[in-house]
């Protein structure tokens, strides 16, 4: 073969090459940067737990939104619970992927208490916000707890991955302390008699509908660890998972 002729053969070759890599990334930007899950088809719902992994809080939960006809499992987080956060996520990420390939038309999400900060970092490492319909947590230290502070200054020895991860200021917090992505529902309900996550407001995130429960409910006395099975709250959350649109909550559920 001539020199100038295989010249314009690995010409035409690079052209051929460039058009097929144009394609998939006009495919990929199409399918995950400007799509979201369709709002009118709620599908399975995975439950994070929060720190140390403790699943009881969360099974009466999961068995009140299959009650309503939907798919609802309580995830198993890897080794006690108080592991590395980012390593929970990727458990997230890979309960989430299972279901979309079982077919469900969509997943939301809902975290509970440290599982709300494993949520927010799904959606930031993992590019939740294209895939996931709804989140929804509860008393989640989006921000810190300042026990978890106090652990790390205190007994540093006796704080595991996750509790340093929790403490007010911790690099994992500071590189997730920005808005959410346009178009993620997102609803965070906290409890002002919170013991566990001081301050209670730690919940609040920027982008997200932000609910003190006491706002709507006055006289409601509910600590951190009954957020999961407090009627009121459930209510609240089965609403927020339901086909209507996520709007903010008004009335206290009765």
């Amino acid at each position: 073969m001539s020199p100038r002729r295989r010249v314009l053969l690995l010409g035409v070759a690079c052209l051929v090459v460039a058009a097929v890599v144009a394609g998939l990334l006009v495919r990929w930007r199409g399918a995950g940067a400007g799509t979201r899950p369709d709002q009118a088809r709620p599908g399975t719902v995975l439950l994070v737990p929060g720190y140390g992994g403790g699943r009881t809080a969360l099974t009466r939960l999961a068995q009140r939104i299959e009650d309503t006809g939907r798919t609802a499992r309580v995830l198993t987080l890897p080794g006690d619970g108080d592991g590395d956060l980012l390593d929970q996520a990727a458990v997230l990420d890979a309960a989430v992927r299972d279901a979309l390939r079982a077919g469900a038309p969509s997943v939301d999400v809902v975290g509970y208490s440290a599982g709300g900060v494993v949520t927010r970092l799904w959606v930031d490492r993992h590019d939740g916000a294209a895939v996931a319909r709804r989140v929804v947590t509860l008393g989640s230290p989006l921000h810190g707890a300042r026990l978890a502070g106090l652990g790390v200054a205190l007994a540093p020895g006796a704080c595991p991955r996750a509790c340093r991860q929790l403490a007010p200021g911790s690099d994992l917090l500071r590189d997730l302390d920005e808005p959410l992505p346009d178009g993620l529902p997102w609803l965070s309900i906290w409890t002002e008699n919170d013991e566990t996550v001081q301050p209670p407001d730690s919940a609040r995130l920027d982008g997200a509908m932000n609910l003190p429960l006491q706002r709507l409910c006055p006289s409601a006395r509910v600590a951190h660890g009954e957020l999961p099975t407090d009627p009121g709250v459930t209510a609240l959350v089965l609403a927020a998972l339901g086909p209507d649109p996520l709007t903010t909550p008004t009335t206290c559920p009765t």
